[in-house]
């Protein structure tokens, strides 16, 4: 918040904060930045999109994860230049991970690959307009933002990079993954109809059970050798500077 109203003041017209009935003090700080803060009860992910979009009367909408922010000083201005070069665009993918850039420079288009060059909704901005017309499903269990890639680009639209960048700053616990784990299960299924079968399945339980096995005697092994190397050190320090 203090980034957004600090550093882009003058590129946004409002901030708005959609809320899962946190019990932390997010409405206490979201209005001390002067943001609207408005709750939903029942989240799903394309749920929370369209309830975003209801809030704001603004042809753009950029949409971030709690967990992501803008860094680059020209974010807004960049994203706001290419709606206005591209009258067709129903929405940008901004950059953060190796796979956009990978993508952006290669010039690989959402048409191509509509997972790695479509939206993404931790960093991503879209047409109100064409929202209007194809708002987000809400009844899928993830990837909301590309099955609307699919879809608006079947229908005729456009969705391109744009050079804003961002990071994405997040630390998932054990239970958190699993429950990602099982929504992009659902998801993959759903949307590139990706299988699961009992073989495929055992699989990946006897290769990640290996890879435990690898992993913990290859950490023991250096917890060995840091031992060793201070008890060495301990008996034979170089001279101070």
């Amino acid at each position: 918040m203090k980034n957004l109203k600090e550093r882009y003041i003058d590129d946004i017209q409002e901030v708005i904060v959609i809320d899962n009935l946190s019990t932390d003090r997010s409405e206490e700080i979201s209005k001390q930045f002067g943001a609207k803060f408005v709750t939903i009860k029942n989240f799903s992910y394309g749920g929370s999109a369209n309830f975003a979009a209801k809030q704001t009367k603004f042809p753009i909408v950029v949409m971030f994860s709690a967990h992501s922010y803008p860094v680059s000083h020209d974010f807004f201005k960049l994203i706001k230049k290419k709606f206005h070069e591209k009258p067709n665009l129903a929405g940008v993918r901004c950059l953060h991970s190796p796979n956009d850039y990978k993508n952006f420079i290669n010039k690989v288009p959402a048409k191509i690959d509509p997972n790695k060059s479509g939206l993404i909704f931790s960093g991503s901005a879209f047409s109100r307009q064409v929202w209007e017309k194809y708002p987000f499903r809400e009844d899928v269990a993830t990837f909301e933002d590309k099955e609307w890639t699919k879809r608006v680009l079947k229908a005729g639209y456009d969705i391109d990079f744009v050079a804003s960048i961002f990071c994405y700053q997040i630390k998932r616990n054990k239970k958190q993954l699993f429950f990602r784990f099982k929504n992009d299960v659902v998801g993959n299924y759903q949307l590139w109809h990706t299988d699961v079968g009992f073989i495929s399945s055992s699989k990946g339980f006897i290769m990640s059970i290996l890879r435990l096995l690898k992993s913990f005697f290859v950490d023991f092994w250096y917890i060995i050798k840091r031992y060793t190397f201070l008890i060495k050190f301990i008996f034979n320090k170089p001279d101070k500077f």
